[in-house]
């Protein structure tokens, strides 16, 4: 599952936001996977890779939902102490939204699974 401030969502709802910076230890996903977005619903990870803060440009962050790569920093740097951010890894995490079907599919069998229990 990946969780955004609600201030994103009609964004990635409408496929303007297509991608996350996350900083983590590990790398949590994979290209790919299916995970989970509240308030918006199932996404499919399509890339996910490592890279280097001060790296970031603006084409990076557009994507991203920031009209630069310095705004984008920012907001990391809000989000993640001096210290995960020295210790931690970051990854750019590129998904979309599943198309509608897909969502009402997916919703399904997770019913019909937690019925199941």
């Amino acid at each position: 599952m990946l969780l955004f401030k609600k201030k994103f969502l009609d964004d990635i709802r409408c496929g303007r936001k297509t991608q996350t910076i996350r900083v983590w230890k590990v790398r949590h996903m994979r290209s790919g996977q299916l995970s989970y977005i509240p308030g918006v619903g199932y996404i499919r990870i399509d890339a996910v890779d490592k890279v280097a803060l001060d790296e970031l440009t603006d084409e990076d962050a557009l994507p991203d939902g920031f009209s630069s790569a310095t705004e984008l920093r920012q907001e990391i740097q809000r989000l993640y102490n001096e210290q995960q951010l020295n210790d931690h890894q970051v990854f750019r995490i590129r998904f979309h939204v599943l198309p509608a079907d897909e969502q009402r599919r997916l919703k399904e069998e997770r019913r019909q699974r937690a019925k199941g229990r």
